[in-house]
Order: C-alpha cells, then structure tokens, then sequence
C-alpha cells in the first residue's frame, strides 16, 4: 500500500511564496513520474507540474516561471515551490504518483489547502 502525505500548504499574501511537500511511503524510484495537481472550487482537477523518474520537469502555462518541481530521493520527497502566488492559484493541491506496470496505477495524496489573498 502506497501513501503519499502533502504538506505545506496554508494562508499567503499575493506575491508571496509556499513549499509543499509529498512525502512517499516507498522509494519514489518505482514511481515512473510524480506531479501536482490543483483543483479550485467549481473547477476540474488540473495538472500543475510533473517529475519523471529521470529528472525531466513539465509545467502548467499558468505556473511556468513561478513554480518549481523537485525531487529528494533520499527522502523520498517532492517537493513544489511556489514562488509569486497570486489569487487564482487558490486550490487544493494533490501529489500523484503514476507507476506504468501492468497498467498504469496512480496513486493520491489527500491534497492540502493553498490560499493566496489579502
């Protein structure tokens, strides 16, 4: 059974920036990408950033230049800093895990809360 624990999010001003952490249960090595996902109220669930296993980034146009994905392999951790928020990142934010085996398989976290106002 995998588990992926968010952390991190919270209450910030416009302009201003949060880390969220997914800390994994496993080596995040039989993990073949992981991301973020972010779904506001009344909105589909969308993909924010992903992390392949070989260090490959990806990003959502909305957050390029803004946010960073990143991974510790030693701590099983990703990591995704979000630097210059603004209202409209307000979300909950969710890590994913996805493990092409026999099939693909993805794995939630329980999302934490981001909130950017004044």
């Amino acid at each position: 059974q995998v588990q992926l624990v968010e952390s991190g999010g919270g209450l910030v001003q416009p302009g201003g920036s949060l880390r969220l952490s997914c800390a994994a249960s496993r080596s995040i090595f039989f993990f073949n990408a992981m991301g973020w996902y972010r779904q506001a109220p009344g909105k589909e669930r969308e993909l924010v950033a992903t992390i392949t296993r070989g260090g490959t980034t990806d990003y959502e146009d909305s957050v390029k230049g803004r946010f960073t994905i990143s991974r510790d392999n030693v701590k099983n951790t990703v990591y995704l800093q979000m630097n210059s928020l603004k209202p409209e990142d307000t979300a909950i934010y969710y890590c994913n895990a996805k493990n092409y085996g026999v099939g693909l398989t993805d794995y939630w976290g329980q999302g934490t809360q981001v909130t950017v106002s004044s």
